[in-house]
């Protein structure tokens, strides 16, 4: 079986897309902003998780003016409970960056957005394709499924190879006109019918033109390595109290959860207190347990406690702060650490203090 051509596609592509196509909140607007902000909240966010965070992202940074204003801890808060919080800073980063170096304006094309902190070959294509017209692919996830099963590539699409060939297919493929709509519908049709393991070929536009379908191995293209099984780690962490306030820590910008407050601790290798000391200047008693903690990232899962803790001395850091019961409001908190003072605020009986 040849390859599609081009024209057909984008012309079945097209017509399905008019007529299926999911009413979402991006896709009510063509200003840049508003669909740059879409496509860095989207990485690796189901849409379904990420709209209400879009709307509220949207309500409290309305222009890249406001945004670039903000600071670290606005975006922060305003992304708590996300995940992946390096897209939060390296969105606010390409605020900034587009109000000091682009007059304000996001830039226009797809190599002028790939110089944005964060921005990669989709997020530029994706922006400069939908909101300026131009003729550039976009390839995502989804996007990437599609053209490994329509043209039976059998490489791993995750790696390079694979991926070549799957932008080398592409580029033919989009259209000078709509080229936006037709990245936005290739997408569409892996997320809703030529998905994962269960495509749906029978309502799929392309179904005639597919040759994985046509091969008989449209369930299993395309073709990646196992998924690496996420690697537990044993964490401890430290609630200290004094007079009302809690000590927290930020969290380093590098690592996980970067840029959040947090209870001090993480992953001790000689202890909680010495770590405690070495994140806050701080010398503490560790006491009982009085939370587990069992969160999971993409590859790597925090199983310990969360142990009372009672400072005894030494010189508060930079990095770390008493923080009132109002500061908690308006902080950017790592997403168990707020679950656990809410539950502590709303708990009946007396509280002890340390």
């Amino acid at each position: 079986m040849e390859d599609p051509r081009p024209k057909d596609v984008a012309r079945r592509l097209l017509a399905w897309f008019d007529e299926r196509k999911r009413d979402l909140p991006w896709r009510r607007t063509r200003d840049p902003y508003r669909i740059l902000v879409a496509e860095y909240l989207l990485q690796r966010t189901r849409v379904a998780s990420g709209t209400p965070y879009y709307e509220r992202f949207l309500a409290r940074f309305p222009d890249v003016a406001t945004l670039a204003s903000a600071s670290p801890d606005e975006v922060l808060k305003a992304w708590e409970g996300l995940g992946f919080y390096r897209r939060a800073r390296n969105l606010h980063a390409a605020a900034r960056t587009i109000a000091s170096r682009h007059g304000g304006e996001v830039p226009r094309t797809a190599a002028g957005l790939a110089t944005l902190p964060g921005v990669g070959p989709y997020t530029s294509g994706a922006v400069a394709s939908i909101a300026f017209g131009e003729r550039v692919p976009a390839v995502d996830g989804n996007a990437a499924r599609v053209l490994a099963r329509l043209f039976s590539i059998e490489d791993d699409v995750t790696r390079r190879e694979g991926r070549e060939r799957v932008f080398a297919a592409v580029r033919s493929l989009v259209p000078g006109e709509r080229p936006g709509e037709f990245n936005q519908a290739l997408m569409e049709l892996g997320s809703t019918v030529c998905t994962p393991s269960s495509p749906s070929c029978d309502v799929c536009p392309l179904r005639t033109l597919c040759r994985a379908r046509a091969e008989g191995l449209e369930r299993s293209l395309p073709r990646a390595a196992p998924a690496k099984s996420a690697t537990e780690a044993r964490v401890a962490f430290a609630l200290v109290e004094s007079k009302g306030r809690v000590l927290l820590v930020r969290r380093p910008e590098s690592g996980l959860l970067g840029g959040l407050w947090c209870f001090p601790g993480g992953e001790p290798s000689a202890g909680l207190a010495p770590l405690v000391r070495l994140q806050t200047g701080l010398r503490v008693r560790i006491g009982e347990p009085i939370s587990n903690v069992d969160h999971a990232f993409s590859h790597r899962r925090w199983k310990g406690r969360v142990y009372r803790g009672v400072a005894t001395g030494g010189t508060l850091m930079a990095e770390a702060r008493w923080a009132e019961p109002a500061d908690l409001q308006d902080a950017p908190l790592v997403p168990f650490v707020r679950r656990i003072l809410e539950s502590r605020a709303t708990a009946p009986g007396p509280r002890r203090r340390a």
